[in-house]
């Protein structure tokens, strides 16, 4: 019998990729990172959605040639289609539509954060239903029980910041360039996660907040540098490592809340965050003390790639979810 392939599309921020899966098997996951955003410290919508038309067709065709397959193959075309840049949804929606109604093929709408979630399915071994996952991104961050491929409930988000805008504004109040959070992480192996403490909300049930971090960690830096204008630069590393453990350390109080209440062994985490190391090894280390089975996705399944998006279609596929070509993109999730 042949396999069922799948072209899919993620185009939610200022990454373009295209994959292309046989059966659930990733052939090839192309991702292409748009650099000028850069110079801006952060995301500019406008530049992305023009980058995004510009790169998606290379980006497709480096997809099927690395995966050895043809359009022909193709069973259906599977693009995301919330959350995100609105903008950048529509570029690439509307390529997807397009390209399958040229083959006349189907096309499957994604939702962006649950195919994170599902990012955690792509390689062996994986989680068995139901687990949980701690899904940590820039705009996002939840606890999600998910009890089969489609079926996900969100029993904690944060009500305000994510925990990767918190990485990147704290980076920013360092001096470091956009984006922020890969560095605080690196600069954080070499410092003393104790040497500086941070407010750590404390926020009903398994709801996260990190409004108030980001100002804890602003007016000690503004404190410290009115007295020792170098202060910064001299602690550096400790200050990285101390802001990544209060981080972490929110998200994996909250996250071990869950395990205790839903009883669920079976633990991942995903999102861009998850390839934070601080992160992936907490999750070890309380896997180890509470005896839980834990999973992390491969650092090029962490952020935003179009590999998630087509497992997520693929078990989409079996249940013959197909979306019309009316059907909308949209900012919100």
């Amino acid at each position: 019998m042949q396999p069922i392939h799948i072209l899919a599309i993620e185009s939610s921020c200022d990454e373009t990729s295209a994959s292309i899966l046989a059966d659930g098997k990733v052939l090839s996951n192309i991702i292409c990172t748009q650099a000028i955003h850069e110079k801006y410290g952060g995301v500019i919508p406008e530049s992305a959605s023009r980058l995004h038309i510009r790169n998606i067709l290379p980006v497709v065709e480096e997809a099927f040639a690395k995966s050895g397959i043809s359009k022909h193959d193709l069973h259906a075309v599977a693009y995301t289609k919330s959350p995100g840049l609105i903008g950048s949804l529509l570029v690439g929606s509307c390529f997807a539509k397009s390209y399958a109604m040229a083959l006349g093929l189907p096309t499957i709408a994604v939702n962006h954060m649950e195919a994170h979630v599902l990012s955690n399915l792509i390689e062996s071994p994986h989680p068995a239903f139901p687990f949980l996952c701690l899904t940590v991104s820039g705009g996002h961050t939840q606890i999600v029980v998910c009890k089969s491929p489609l079926d996900q409930q969100i029993i904690g988000s944060t009500i305000d910041d994510a925990a990767g805008e918190a990485f990147d504004k704290a980076a920013k109040m360092l001096g470091l360039p956009y984006p922020g959070g890969p560095l605080v992480d690196r600069y954080a192996k070499e410092g003393n996660p104790l040497a500086f403490k941070f407010a750590q909300p404390n926020m009903p049930e398994f709801n996260f907040s990190f409004s108030g971090v980001k100002t804890s960690i602003l007016y000690f830096i503004q404190a410290r540098v009115k007295e020792n204008e170098h202060f910064i630069a001299e602690n550096l590393h400790d200050l990285c490592a101390s802001i990544q453990f209060t981080i972490v350390k929110i998200l994996m109080k909250k996250l071990l809340a869950a395990a205790r209440v839903t009883g669920i062994r079976e633990v991942c985490i995903a999102g861009g965050v998850s390839a934070n190391s601080g992160l992936r090894q907490a999750l070890l280390e309380h896997g180890k003390k509470y005896h839980w089975n834990t999973y992390i996705p491969k650092f090029e399944y962490c952020t935003d790639n179009a590999a998630m998006i087509g497992i997520t279609a693929y078990h989409k596929f079996l249940k013959g979810e197909f979306a019309t070509l009316d059907e909308t993109a949209s900012a919100r999730n």
